[in-house]
């Protein structure tokens, strides 16, 4: 072996080690009871709080990462194909939000949201009643897509210039417009690049922890359930079983991802 290659195999090994191999050798003795052995993993679906919590992060983590898609792809694309004033400072504030913490996303939509928020003075001044949406599961979407959003944009902006313009200028000129070209033409060329994005956003939204704990009061995600099982309730098994299926969801999500952009490359 080169000792070039062997300068790029050490901090890949030790990160591997330190990040993944550790973690995982700890925690899965950790989440086998002495008592229940690995039938506490069936308590995800006979425990209805656990059922409940697990259901409530997919379904969430699906929806949040379709509509991050869907709205960062067109921003994305109007952002790569449009040039006009300002743009750089638009594309800038787009990107603002992967350098908040969960916690200040949390915050801002309980400032926009919540009991005292913005909007709910706002509806309240119309007659309209007090509009209150931050502590619940619209709270927790809203916050999910926000920090979701940025991240295709990016991926989206990253993807459309490396589209070979000579494809749509072809497309035009056998007479598809605007739409056809961009179901025929670049959403096909996009899709390694979304899915990849797509499957980042559901990982992040299945384990983002931040904004769940500043908004979750009144529905239970897999974060949170972990944290109360270990931190109020000391049970260190239950805590390590759902940190294990949790990990386990959002790993095969992630590789069925990573397989499917292989193919469509």
């Amino acid at each position: 072996m080169k000792r070039g290659s062997l300068a790029f195999i050490l901090p890949t090994l030790v990160v591997l080690l330190a990040f993944f191999v550790l973690p995982i050798i700890r925690l899965l003795p950790a989440s086998v009871s002495a008592n229940e052995g690995l039938m506490l993993y069936a308590e995800i679906i006979t425990n209805p709080r656990y059922a409940s919590s697990m259901i409530s992060t997919i379904v969430l983590s699906v929806v949040v990462t379709a509509a991050s898609v869907l709205l960062g792809t067109f921003t994305g694309l109007f952002l790569e194909k449009n040039d006009f004033p300002g743009r750089n400072a638009v594309v800038s504030l787009m990107t603002l939000p992967l350098s908040f913490p969960g916690v200040v996303v949390g915050f801002m939509i309980i400032m926009l949201g919540g009991r005292n928020g913005l909007l709910g003075m706002a509806t309240q001044s119309a007659g309209l009643g007090k509009l209150v949406f931050a502590y619940g599961m619209a709270g927790l979407f809203a916050g999910y897509v926000y920090f979701s959003i940025p991240r295709v944009v990016t991926t989206v902006m990253a993807a459309a210039k490396k589209i070979n313009p000579m494809y749509e200028e072809a497309a035009r000129t056998l007479g598809a417009g605007s739409w056809r070209i961009l179901l025929d033409v670049t959403l096909p060329a996009l899709t390694p690049a979304l899915v990849s994005t797509g499957a980042i956003c559901f990982a992040t939204s299945m384990g983002a922890f931040g904004t769940a704990f500043t908004l979750a009061t009144d529905i239970n995600v897999l974060p949170i359930t972990i944290y109360t099982e270990f931190t109020l309730s000391a049970n260190i098994a239950a805590a390590s079983m759902l940190s294990v299926v949790l990990g386990a969801i959002t790993w095969v999500m992630l590789l069925i991802a990573r397989r499917w952009s292989a193919r469509d490359v």
